[in-house]
């Protein structure tokens, strides 16, 4: 059996609250911690993973939150809304521990977050990535995603995020 029919996707629970932040604090910190400021990626940690944040994703039909687990243990996440625009997806998250990196469990969650679009009747997925996140960037291309323009968003004590725009019609 290969790691990605291992691979669980599922949605999230109260019960995942207290293992996400630590999940994404390490995955944060690993992937991110050569191009921004610890302190940006804990205040954005702090901010995402609060459990009443987690908490909004909770059975609602608007926005979704699925952990991925191999045999049972979270190694990664993802999340994804419908956008204001008619037939978008956003997915607004998409992050997997670097041991695991390589071995098709990224491109699992991007078809996944795709049949849910598609489920909807959305034909593109958009995201946003940071404009010198070349990895993820090349992963979301060899995934069919292409560039629509770049935004720079005001987050919050001095912080700012620096993305491009990437969308992906969905055939």
């Amino acid at each position: 059996m290969t790691i990605s029919a291992a691979a669980q996707l599922t949605p999230l629970t109260e019960d995942d609250f207290a293992a996400l932040a630590p999940l994404a604090r390490t995955i944060w910190r690993t992937h991110y911690g050569a191009m921004i400021d610890v302190r940006q990626i804990d205040y954005m940690i702090d901010q995402r993973f609060a459990p009443d944040h987690l908490r909004s994703y909770i059975g609602q039909n608007d926005r979704w939150f699925d952990v991925l687990r191999i045999d049972g243990a979270p190694v990664g996440y993802c999340s994804y809304r419908p956008t204001a625009a008619a037939s978008e997806m956003k997915l607004e998250q998409l992050y997997l521990l670097q041991d695991f990196h390589g071995r098709g469990l990224g491109g699992l969650m991007i078809r996944h977050v795709e049949a849910k679009a598609r489920a909807l009747g959305c034909d593109m997925v958009t995201l946003q990535v940071a404009r010198f996140n070349t990895g993820s960037i090349a992963v979301y291309r060899k995934s069919g995603f292409t560039v629509r323009g770049d935004i720079l968003i005001d987050i919050g004590e001095g912080f700012v995020m620096d993305d491009f725009v990437m969308e992906k019609r969905l055939g």
